[in-house]
């Protein structure tokens, strides 16, 4: 079907939107290392049960070990490292800095597909994407007047504030990576609820391995006292690490990389009306306006 891709892609872009809603809200109470873990936890879950309704099976048995080792290379690049630096450089330069340097993945990835898969995109396809990655760039890097945000003076906060800018930047890498060798997994047709579960898999398998040597089990254990936020995880557990990573893996095996990631990278300009909404931010003119360019961008992807 010509555009399931691009819908998938546009579709992981809504679905990770909620989900940062609710991870907000849950990690305001026990803080995103445990929200980290947690959520992988309860998407592995998820996803073994859904794979067992479909195909019959907790796992997928019939992958080759080709398809192990890249997919689950996958995960680790971009569920467990990627995530994890991009999770850091939020605390360390905050969510809308990270937020802006994240929007290099469709650029990364576009030229990590061209290099490997030999993917070229025509000029229309590649204005479309500069119109809505400027859109999304331009609404991300506004200046809000508020507490929250975080300044840099001295020579310690500007070495803080590059070692957050390293930060996102190898988790906007781990993420295009991660779904480069996606890509080369899902070859031949094998199917996305299947590479979304050896993802998710070896993802939780490495970052639980990491907690247990670092002793930090007991810590996440503990969050899970915490029933809200429990409730919190597991509902954005199901609209991201689920229904998003599983549309992702749809998206980029229907669609070439730059277009796929370029329509995920909506997610901050789709927060908009929710963070109005649930947390009463003002939506500003430059807001409004960013949000037209970037839909514009993307509806001149859906034309070409």
């Amino acid at each position: 079907m010509p555009g399931i891709g691009e819908l998938a892609a546009l579709a992981t872009a809504v679905l990770w939107s909620f989900t940062g809603i609710q991870f907000t809200f849950a990690g305001r109470r026990v803080g995103s290392p445990a929200v980290n873990r947690m959520r992988l936890a309860i998407a592995v879950f998820y996803l073994s049960l859904a794979h067992l309704v479909l195909n019959g099976q907790w796992w997928p048995l019939d992958a080759s070990r080709q398809q192990w080792f890249w997919l689950g290379l996958s995960g680790i690049v971009g569920l467990a490292i990627g995530d994890a630096f991009l999770f850091q450089a939020y605390v360390t330069i905050g969510p809308r800095r990270a937020a802006v340097i994240m929007t290099t993945v469709p650029v990364m990835s576009t030229v990590l597909a061209w290099l490997w898969f030999g993917e070229v995109l025509s000029a229309a396809e590649l204005l479309a994407m500069s119109l809505t990655l400027f859109g999304v760039a331009w609404v991300v890097s506004e200046r809000r007047n508020n507490r929250s945000r975080v300044s840099f003076t001295g020579d310690e906060d500007r070495r803080v504030y590059l070692i957050g800018v390293l930060l996102a930047l190898g988790g906007a890498a781990g993420q295009s990576l991660g779904l480069l060798l996606s890509k080369k997994g899902l070859e031949g047709g094998f199917p996305p609820l299947s590479a979304t579960v050896i993802r998710m898999v070896v993802a939780t398998a490495a970052i639980w391995l990491v907690t247990l040597l670092r002793g930090r089990a007991p810590a996440t254990i503990q969050a899970l006292r915490d029933r809200r936020a429990l409730v919190l995880i597991a509902a954005g557990a199901f609209t991201g690490p689920f229904l998003g990573v599983w549309n992702s893996m749809i998206a980029v095996q229907n669609a070439p990389v730059g277009i796929a990631s370029t329509l995920m990278s909506l997610s901050p300009v789709m927060l908009i009306p929710l963070s109005h909404y649930f947390f009463g931010e003002r939506v500003t003119s430059r807001a409004i306006l960013g949000t037209l360019i970037a839909l514009t961008g993307t509806a001149l992807i859906f034309l070409t």
